[in-house]
């Protein structure tokens, strides 16, 4: 026992083996000492103010005023043996006084459900019970309100919560450990929205390391590290278009995504300027989804949010958690579902963040042939922890639920599925059955999927996978991994390898533009055009057309005009929808200067037909209700070569049919015979060489009608004029 003070009992002190850890922050139960407690002959209250010039409890409408004992902790005597409602007035050297309730005089704010499903690694809310979350409680002396604070941390000898509300001191606000579940907790009073915290982490080597909440709802402004308590309580206006979202199904239904880094769409815009500027802008072009690079909190701009230090956490540089949700909430009320990149794959190194988050490895496998990502000098999440898969699940539906968003694009899957991803030999470790494939992460990846579309019936989850791994679509009870969608790498890479050839050697190439429908029907494909597209030396897509500046507008349009005529939804990357001709940076807005000055004509014009695209695609069901079934396509002219020509029919579920053909070579085809599959007319419908998207012009007939001539296997024929390097769309009208 310590020497007690003259006039102090022994009672009221704290034994000295754990006062010892106490002051280091490295005591497991520090309730056990400090708030009320009954001793021999009565009760003790004790509490620890740092720098606090006098403490006072206000108990049964007296104050009674505590004694100093050492180590700034404080203690009063009393005669009563049960716990009393009291409240701690503490007076500063400067005169400054607070009055609160003790924080250590309160229950666990976690109980015994949520901490059996945080050990078991199924607990779907798990934002509401770990982090900081502000609370209210009913007391004998009424209403208490405050943070309560509680973290993760399995390892560590010791925690405690720091902020500017305690000088970052680890010795005012020492958490408690909830038994064998890893968590700790405190109750603090009187801390609320806006103040700025840490997690003080003693590890097991007993060193210090002040880390960012895994869960913090917000962050302070990169390069600011800490986290900032919020309390949110938006009140959303989206519930028609939520309740329509239930009942919608992506298989049936246009979709053409608009891929937007919020940082470089308008460099000086924050969430609330884009909430009347993007979202108008992505209705008058007539797109169906935006999708918004990682917005999760990340330390580095230039990894484009997709090296995540706070994963529940908006960033925010470009303004608070709800004026993000009043973006997303202005596009679902003009009718635009949002999409919001994730990364569940790996999380940068930065020692403030989640790497080695209470000492060894605990996020992060421990093998770094499994827990690190040298490409990128990441680390790995560890897949097989039930704990990390309950983290990365719960982050899931946090978005959907508590943002609104209606969908996941889950980002580098490859990296995900295959153990030897990027490695050489001796860099990896096979799986039990000897095999490449990571288990592990293919079963996170299957009940994260079937906890979202089980949870959010029209929410969509979509992968960013470059291989062949069979299922990604399929459903998780037929053994896929359940995903709605997946992007098509393939078809955008012998695509763009196709439209970057000037147009006298594209007959040779011609298997690279048609081989995509070999394999169109064997995932449920978006067709993307993405940000990886136009960075690293890549340049733009315009960039890539051959030719001068009128051939690569057109070249652009006729890309566009086989894009959305081909099975699968779109995607284009902001910029590219009125052929922005730099490379993307983001450190700068995109090129709209391309639509003023001279040469403008052809970039308002691509930006015209985007506008146009998207009206006749989603007045056309040919075009949408059925990307994933093979009924849906019927080649016309697939293996025209030398003419560099393309003609197919899309069908729709109701019947309708949209004959689309595309001349890619650099010669008009007068006078062009093909074969048809009805008899009857054939309306023109979009014309990717019209002037008003500044083509040539060249007349066109507004209807085709078929000759009872066999051609090309058809017992019906039409006689086209078809321009070069141009794509018409044609509806079948009867």
């Amino acid at each position: 026992m310590n020497d007690a003070p003259d006039g102090i009992d022994q009672n009221l002190l704290i034994p000295g083996q754990d006062l010892e850890r106490l002051r280091n922050c490295q005591h497991h139960a520090p309730h056990d000492f400090y708030g009320w407690h009954a001793v021999e002959g009565g009760s003790v209250i004790r509490t620890r103010q740092i720098g606090a010039s006098k403490v006072e409890v206000l108990i049964h409408n007296e104050e009674l005023e505590a004694h100093p004992i050492g180590d700034d902790i404080w203690v009063l005597g009393l005669s009563d043996v049960y716990s009393p409602g009291y409240r701690l007035r503490v007076t500063w050297p400067s005169g400054a006084s607070t009055l609160d309730a003790d924080p250590y005089h309160f229950l666990p704010t976690l109980g015994s459900l949520d901490l059996h499903l945080v050990s078991e690694g199924r607990h779907e809310r798990l934002w509401e019970v770990l982090g900081a979350n502000v609370h209210a409680y009913d007391t004998v002396l009424g209403s208490v309100t405050g943070t309560a604070f509680a973290v993760w941390a399995p390892n560590a000898s010791g925690v405690a919560v720091v902020g500017d509300f305690c000088g970052w001191n680890a010795s005012q606000y020492p958490m408690r450990s909830l038994g064998s579940s890893g968590v700790w907790e405190v109750f603090i009073p009187g801390v609320g929205a806006g103040e700025a915290y840490k997690f003080a982490i003693q590890t097991p080597e007993g060193h210090r390391r002040d880390k960012a909440d895994p869960l913090a709802k917000a962050t302070q402004a990169p390069p600011e590290t800490a986290s900032v308590i919020v309390d949110s309580r938006y009140d959303w206006q989206d519930g028609e278009w939520i309740a329509a979202r239930a009942g919608s199904n992506i298989d049936t239904e246009p979709m053409s995504v608009y891929e937007v880094h919020l940082g470089s769409w308008k460099v000086d815009h924050g969430y609330k300027e884009l909430t009347t500027e993007l979202v108008d802008y992505v209705a008058e072009q007539g797109f169906t989804h935006v999708e918004l690079m990682p917005v999760a909190e990340h330390p580095f701009g230039g990894s484009w949010g997709y090296q995540i230090s706070g994963y529940y956490a908006p960033t925010a540089r470009w303004g608070s958690p709800d004026e993000l949700r009043a973006l997303i909430e202005a596009f679902h009320l003009r009718g635009i579902g949002v999409i919001v990149d994730w990364v569940p794959a790996h999380f940068p190194k930065d020692d403030w963040a989640l790497a080695r988050f209470d000492g060894p490895a605990l996020y992060e496998h421990p093998d770094w042939r499994r827990g690190e990502q040298k490409d990128w000098g990441t680390y790995v999440f560890d897949f097989g922890r039930h704990e990390v898969r309950n983290f990365l699940v719960a982050n899931a539906l946090y978005w959907i639920e508590e943002f609104h968003i209606d969908g996941l694009r889950v980002d580098a899957v490859a990296s995900m599925l295959y153990l030897d991803y990027s490695r050489e030999e001796g860099e990896w470790e096979p799986n039990q059955y000897g095999g490449r494939e990571n288990l592990e992460a293919v079963q996170f990846l299957q009940e994260m999927n079937a906890t979202v579309h089980n949870a959010y019936s029209g929410v969509l989850t979509i992968a960013e996978e470059s291989t062949s791994w069979p299922g990604v679509t399929a459903p998780t009870q037929d053994g896929g991994l359940g995903f709605s969608l997946k992007w098509n790498m393939g078809w955008m890479n012998d695509t763009l390898e196709y439209f970057k050839l000037d147009p006298i050697h594209r007959e040779y190439h011609h298997g690279e533009v048609t081989f995509s429908m070999i394999y169109a029907y064997s995932e449920k494909f978006v067709l993307p055009f993405s940000h990886d597209e136009v960075v690293h030396g890549k340049g733009s897509l315009w960039g890539r057309m051959p030719g001068d500046d009128w051939n690569k507008a057109a070249g652009l349009r006729a890309l566009y005009g086989y894009m959305f005529s081909h099975p699968g939804k779109n995607l284009l990357f902001m910029g590219q929808e009125f052929g922005q001709t730099g490379e993307w940076n983001e450190a700068y807005s995109i090129d709209w200067s391309n639509l003023e000055g001279w040469g403008h004509e052809f970039h308002t014009g691509i930006q015209n037909l985007v506008k146009d695209l998207h009206y006749v695609y989603r007045s056309h069901p040919a075009l949408y209700t059925q990307d994933f079934d093979s009924s849906g396509f019927q080649w016309i002219k697939g293996d025209a070569a030398t003419e560099n020509l393309l003609a197919y029919v899309r069908w729709g579920n109701d019947g309708s049919a949209v004959l689309a053909v595309a001349n890619l070579s650099g010669s008009t085809h007068a006078n062009y015979t093909m074969g048809s599959p009805r008899a009857g007319q054939w309306e023109l419908v979009l014309n990717t060489d019209s002037h008003r998207y500044a083509g040539s012009g060249t007349e066109l007939d507004a209807t085709v009608a078929t000759a009872d001539i066999g051609w090309d296997g058809f017992d019906q024929s039409l006689n086209l004029h078809i321009p070069a390097n141009s794509v018409q769309w044609y509806r079948w009208i009867g």
